[in-house]
């Protein structure tokens, strides 16, 4: 029996039996496999860079665009409400004491300005290379490495009770309803949207809330990410600032179940 080299049929592209050796067939699959992809490629595509084509981007513009929209209908809001409060104090028939009270509760629901003594919290992502800065520590998830929304709401409660008279994260102030939710690396607050770093300024005595902060558990294991991993971490004593009003809708808006 003679090897395959010395078969007459080595080279040539029929098998012994004259039909087409498979791994023919298997080629002519691939190629015509491949020519189908290229075609759906470009029939997808319609002559632009399917990496960066800008409908890929609209989700995300859509995002910002809403955002800006809210900020500015926040705005506006504000400036309505001032003139209706305006209009409301020209003899409405309230007594003193009762305008008294009326502004205390104002006050209190965080819809007036707020002057005080204030101070900062900074939160940031870690540098998307960081590794473990301590022995004994793992290498760095990307899940260790970016802000969560139980960092940021530990900071708001912690100022909280540590006596703060009011509260803005970022550029909005917070009243009784916000809530401060995390999607991905974004912050959503009140219908806007916030990438980091996220500031978080308090009015209150700030020895006490340095204290409230030091004092809250899970800053304390925030702060191991810190040490660890980099993630960002500043405190500031601001002086006397001016926290602005809430502007936004006071309606609670809640889940109705379907008839």
């Amino acid at each position: 029996m003679s090897n395959s080299a010395d078969s007459p049929e080595a080279g040539s592209g029929t098998s012994p039996r004259g039909g087409f050796r498979p791994v023919r067939v298997l080629t002519v699959g691939v190629f015509a496999l491949a020519g189908l992809i290229f075609f759906t490629s470009f029939d997808t595509a319609k002559g632009t860079n399917i990496r960066t084509d800008a409908s890929l981007l609209k989700l995300s513009d859509l995002i910002q665009e809403r955002s800006h929209k809210n900020g500015q209908l926040d705005e506006s809001n504000a400036v309505l409400r001032d003139d209706v409060e305006a209009l409301a104090e020209r003899d409405d028939g309230s007594t003193e004491a009762e305008d008294a009270r009326l502004k205390a509760l104002e006050k209190n629901a965080g819809t007036q300005k707020l002057r005080g003594q204030a101070l900062t919290v900074t939160l940031n992502d870690a540098p998307p290379d960081a590794t473990a800065k301590l022995p004994g520590y793992p290498e760095p998830q990307p899940d260790y490495l970016v802000i969560h929304q139980q960092d940021l709401q530990a900071v708001v409660n912690a100022l909280w009770l540590g006596g703060a008279e009011g509260i803005k994260v970022m550029d909005q102030r917070l009243i009784s309803t916000s809530a401060v939710r995390c999607v991905g690396n974004t912050l959503i607050l009140q219908g806007r949207v916030y990438s980091p770093p996220y500031k978080i300024q308090a009015v209150g005595d700030p020895e006490k809330l340095q204290k409230a902060l030091s004092a809250s558990e899970a800053i304390q294991n925030y702060m191991v990410y810190v040490n660890v991993y980099g993630l960002g971490w500043k405190v500031t004593e601001d002086g006397p600032v001016t926290l602005p009003g809430y502007s936004g809708t006071v309606d609670l808006k809640y889940a109705k179940p379907v008839e």
